[in-house]
């Protein structure tokens, strides 16, 4: 996720991503995102269970800004929101 200006990135795990993503454009839940108005979707990953989506969600969080970036524009080149379409 990110905020208006694509400026802050946000990696996160949920077993419920419509319902995740509603509750931070709403501002319902304290913390980095509330704070930096991250509320734009603009990459997910669905994954078998809950072990291999934490692994992964480490993955991308212990990677570069480059990389993040290239995840984000292999799936969605114009940085779109993402969520009306789930």
């Amino acid at each position: 996720m990110t905020n208006k200006n694509n400026s802050v990135l946000y990696t996160g795990v949920t077993n419920e991503l419509v319902r995740r993503v509603y509750e931070h454009k709403n501002k319902l839940v304290e913390g980095f995102t509330k704070k930096y108005n991250v509320d734009k979707l603009v990459f997910y990953e669905v994954c078998e269970d809950i072990n291999s989506a934490i692994v992964r969600e480490k993955q991308i969080k212990g990677g570069s800004r480059g990389k993040k970036i290239k995840l984000i524009e292999d799936m969605n080149r114009e940085w779109n929101d993402l969520y009306e379409a789930l």
